[in-house]
């Protein structure tokens, strides 16, 4: 009897770890593999089914404008529950901690469809931090049959601390490692975008990749660490690039306070293949964001995380990324050590990528193959 398995994601970080996953079942003649994507990013999940030519079966397009987190919420279980009576699958694919992840969770678990959740046991325990998508990760793991683990660690918050049935948790690496393997394969040079780019750059500079999003952050601690970006612009050895998120907070803040730094290029969000492509220009990158500090160790690039914790231990424990929140001295401390220390630089150059090896999506298939 033929499978039936719907895979479901809304944003654009999951788009890019679901990815590798859609197209190793899609190969998988034993199974009936549909699509459903909930947009709740719009523009930028199009933009990554385009890179990987995906394309939905389903499509929620619920993205609008000033949405809020219970409006959202409530849109996509009335929406979903249209889809799962349609394809009735015998389980659903959901990942990380997205709302689209949590809600669509909760809809199948109403219909008592078994639910896999991929980027599984992720914790800080500390539901403001990252907001919401810690609850939205637990929320997900209570309901989910099974999960699939990227770490020892993540896996271990399953079992040892929730008390999770061992027999039900795989530890498969994490699947955004298999998207970037691929996309740094299919990166094509010639885009527009990627030769503007190289033209911004100053082949003579260090460059820094700024990225910043977390709502956690939002007011005086954004400014804090717009201010930080400041003064590394001051030093002359030194170019930052900044793809801007279009959230308002971000936007706002960044273009009032670093627009007229000729050291500073703001830019407009890259879509996937472009981004990797500057993340491997790049000398080191200061970021808030969870995919960056799992694909950055695999390109050799230092991370500065501008987060007071993270869920993603194992790369600070292996010595490729650091924390230093959103405060004006961790970050110009240790950026001047990655710039000024070259023994150091390179020491976090050479740390082994905790997150796998790039061939998770196959076994996350060997897996699903062999569950009733």
């Amino acid at each position: 009897m033929t499978k039936k398995i719907l895979v479901c994601f809304g944003t654009r970080p999951e788009a890019i770890k679901m990815a590798p996953v859609v197209l190793i079942l899609l190969k998988e003649k034993s199974l009936n593999i549909k699509i459903c994507v909930t947009a709740q990013h719009r523009q930028m999940l199009d933009q990554v089914l385009g890179f990987f030519k995906i394309t939905p079966d389903y499509d929620l397009n619920l993205m609008k404008p000033n949405q809020s987190l219970n409006e959202l919420s409530s849109r996509i279980l009335s929406k979903i529950d249209v889809v799962l009576n349609d394809f009735n699958p015998d389980l659903v694919l959901v990942h990380g901690d997205t709302t689209t992840s949590s809600m669509v969770a909760l809809a199948a678990f109403h219909k008592k469809i078994k639910i896999g959740h991929i980027e599984a046991g992720l914790r800080t325990y500390d539901k403001t931090a990252p907001f919401p998508e810690e609850i939205n990760r637990q929320i997900t793991g209570r309901l989910a049959d099974f999960h699939f683990a990227p770490t020892q660690k993540s896996a271990n918050n399953l079992i040892i601390t929730e008390n999770i049935n061992k027999k039900n948790v795989f530890i498969t690496g994490n699947t955004v490692i298999d998207a970037l393997l691929w996309g740094v394969k299919n990166i094509n040079e010639d885009r527009v975008e990627i030769i503007n780019l190289k033209q911004k750059i100053n082949p003579n500079k260090k460059l820094i990749l700024v990225t910043g999003h977390r709502r956690e952050n939002f007011g005086d601690k954004f400014k804090e660490f717009c201010e930080a970006l400041l003064k590394l612009a001051k030093r002359d050895d030194v170019q930052l690039i900044y793809p801007v998120h279009l959230n308002p907070n971000v936007q706002d803040v960044v273009y009032k306070m670093l627009s007229e730094n000729k050291n500073i290029v703001l830019i407009n969000p890259l879509d996937y293949e472009v981004f990797i492509w500057l993340m491997n220009q790049s000398y080191f990158i200061i970021t808030d964001s969870g995919g960056v500090q799992e694909e950055a160790p695999t390109l050799k690039k230092p991370v500065l995380v501008t987060r007071d914790v993270t869920e993603r231990e194992e790369a600070v424990e292996t010595g490729s990324v650091k924390l230093v929140g959103t405060n004006y001295e961790k970050i110009i401390k240790e950026s001047e050590i990655l710039l000024d220390n070259i023994t150091i630089y390179k020491e976090m150059c050479k740390s082994v990528n905790p997150y796998g090896d790039g061939k998770a999506s196959t076994k996350i298939l060997n897996v699903i193959l062999n569950i009733d």
